[in-house]
């Protein structure tokens, strides 16, 4: 039996070892298939074993360690699934995704130690594709076991042209085996995760972990304001249909309508900018931008990008340009059920900790499980809020804690089980 810092020391060891499989020598980056994935994921795979599970690997690719129950009861044949991703963006940290599959696999492998009684089973996972990077694609291999995946997925092509599904069979994956990779509704009873917060929140609060309400929805748009070229000397301020200037106005809008949803968690951002014809001395005839705009629940979400078409108009009208938002992405807001809240809350109460609660402004693998079963999530706490950087950092003594807290939610699910007739 370990305590919470051994737990700790080993995930950091584990997770150094992981952080050397790349597909780039001079950093870490692992993308989906690739053949630094298949290294990983095979270490992946021995850790597994190493812990007394039984191994195997899904159709897209997913390594599967699975604990088996060890009291009878109906729910027997059910499982709580438990894992994260293993895939990586360019340059990356090594905590993003990783620390969840290796805090999955150190609770198991101390459930079986400390002689936890599970009357159900427990598969941990390690994902691929949840970072998108390498294919016009996300959440392949959970929406897989999660049986949402859509097929022309596997159609899409990276940069050198590889279509996905070629790919898939590179790896020894079985792109005409989607269906056998998902689970059916009524085996699965839960599904946990791990996560570095990516953000400040706790930190700037001194706790080390915090319990995640939602997955935040997301809504992406293409805006684009269309105005009329000119001569920069020449034409008037006053008679400008300046698409710039417009555009300047609506992203202060957005601006202003975010900060007014902070009770939502609400973040809105303009990651891109092109203006056209692009010259010093011609006044912008076009600019398209982009929107991205998140809220921990989906009404307040909607709401705000209504109330910015809105504002958009008003802007658009009185410059004399037009203005049009073309939605190319959205995702619903993914609720964390309450059971599963509650459940890691009171194994942060047993260590002494307040169980904060708060929204995951990022995606995760969590937007396709939802499909499938309940959702819970554990944050920890990173150093500066990092990620998807080199610098990303968590302390050994955090994902001590991480881990032990999963243990004890994991163990009051078993006992909730057992009490109530299996359901939980």
């Amino acid at each position: 039996m370990r305590t919470p810092i051994e737990l700790g020391v080993r995930a950091e060891a584990m997770l150094a070892e992981l952080a050397a499989f790349s597909d780039d020598d001079a950093n870490l980056t692992r993308l989906y298939l690739s053949p630094a994935h298949r290294a990983a994921a095979d270490h992946v795979a021995e850790w597994m074993r190493a812990a007394g599970l039984d191994v195997g690997f899904d159709a897209l690719g997913t390594a599967r360690g699975r604990l088996k129950p060890t009291v009878p009861g109906r729910a027997g044949n059910r499982r709580l699934l438990i894992g994260s991703h293993i895939d990586t963006v360019v340059n990356a940290g090594r905590y993003d995704g990783m620390l969840g599959v290796v805090a999955g696999i150190l609770a198991a492998e101390e459930i079986r130690a400390r002689g936890i009684e599970l009357p159900f089973g427990i598969d941990v996972l390690a994902f691929g594709d949840e970072e998108g990077v390498r294919f016009p694609t996300t959440l392949v291999s959970s929406s897989a076991v999660a049986g949402c995946l859509v097929p022309s997925d596997l159609e899409a092509r990276d940069a050198d042209g590889v279509p996905l599904r070629d790919a898939l069979l590179a790896f020894g994956g079985d792109p005409e085996a989607i269906a056998s990779a998902a689970y059916a509704r009524e085996e699965a009873l839960a599904y946990l995760e791990v996560h570095i917060e990516q953000g400040p929140v706790l930190e700037a609060e001194g706790l080390p972990i915090g319990i995640v309400t939602s997955i935040a929805g997301q809504s992406r748009f293409s805006v684009t304001v269309a105005g009329e070229a000119g001569h920069a000397g020449t034409v008037p301020m006053l008679l400008r249909r300046d698409a710039l200037a417009a555009s300047a106005e609506m992203i202060l809008a957005i601006e202003d309508v975010a900060r007014a949803g902070q009770a939502h968690q609400m973040v809105a951002t303009v990651g891109r900018l092109t203006a056209r014809p692009g010259a010093v001395n011609v006044i912008p005839a076009e600019v398209i931008f982009t929107l991205d705009i998140r809220a921990d629940a989906d009404a307040p979400r909607l709401t705000a990008i209504a109330d910015l078409d809105a504002r958009f108009q008003a802007i658009a009208a009185r410059r004399g340009v037009s203005v049009a938002m073309d939605k190319f992405y959205e995702s619903p807001t993914t609720p964390c059920a309450p059971r599963l809240q509650e459940a890691l809350a009171a194994a942060a109460g047993d260590l002494g900790l307040p169980g904060r609660r708060l929204a995951s402004g990022a995606g995760h693998d969590g937007h396709a499980m939802i499909h499938l079963t309940d959702v819970g999530m554990l944050f920890v706490r990173c150093r500066g809020g990092i990620s998807h950087n080199p610098a990303e950092f968590a302390a050994v003594d955090d994902m001590g804690l991480a881990v032990e807290a999963l243990i004890r939610a994991i163990e009051r699910l078993a006992t909730d089980a057992a009490s109530s007739g299996d359901r939980i």
